[in-house]
């Protein structure tokens, strides 16, 4: 029988974490990528995310590969869910309809994005957009701020993951 190290348990993405930080990049950018990716996935860009991401993550010099891995928190499967949240939280300061409306909204929504090819990506941000008014200004309201908050939590928990690993890295370094 194989022996398994219960330490591979304890981070099941070991070979993600140790590629993103031998990227030659900072943990600052490495978690300005993180953090900049979650934030565009809770925004209803869905089909455009990955050319926003490519767009901002060059222009503010953050790591692109880390922003990119991000954005796939949304997609057809989840998108209801975090939508209706993101919907729930925008409805709270501006009015519109139920929320469990909304949902079957997002739920019909992501049937016929499931009908789409993958590489179809203007007509998936193009049904997102095709929402209501009195749907899209709460949705768009609660995704900032669900976005703003999600991205600063994910921002400072792998800034410290980074450089807790990168000092760990440079301490088995000095030893040998």
């Amino acid at each position: 029988m194989q022996n398994v190290s219960p330490r591979k348990h304890v981070i099941p993405f070991r070979s993600v974490i140790k590629w993103m930080v031998r990227l030659r990049r900072s943990p600052r950018a490495i978690a300005g990528g993180f953090a900049l990716g979650t934030f565009i996935a809770f925004t209803p860009t869905m089909g455009v995310q990955f050319a926003i991401v490519l767009f901002l993550a060059t222009l503010l010099n953050m790591n692109r590969p880390a922003a990119l891995v991000t954005i796939w928190i949304t997609n057809v499967a989840t998108m209801a869910p975090i939508y209706t949240f993101n919907y729930w939280v925008g409805s709270l300061m501006w009015e519109g309809p139920s929320t469990a409306d909304v949902y079957h909204v997002f739920a019909d929504l992501a049937v016929q994005m499931m009908k789409l090819d993958g590489w179809e990506m203007l007509e998936q941000f193009k049904a997102v957009m095709n929402l209501s008014q009195e749907i899209i200004i709460p949705l768009i309201i609660g995704s900032i701020l669900v976005g703003l908050i999600a991205a600063f939590i994910v921002y400072v928990a792998s800034f410290a993951m980074l450089r807790y690993l990168l000092m760990r890295k440079h301490r088995k370094r000095i030893l040998s």
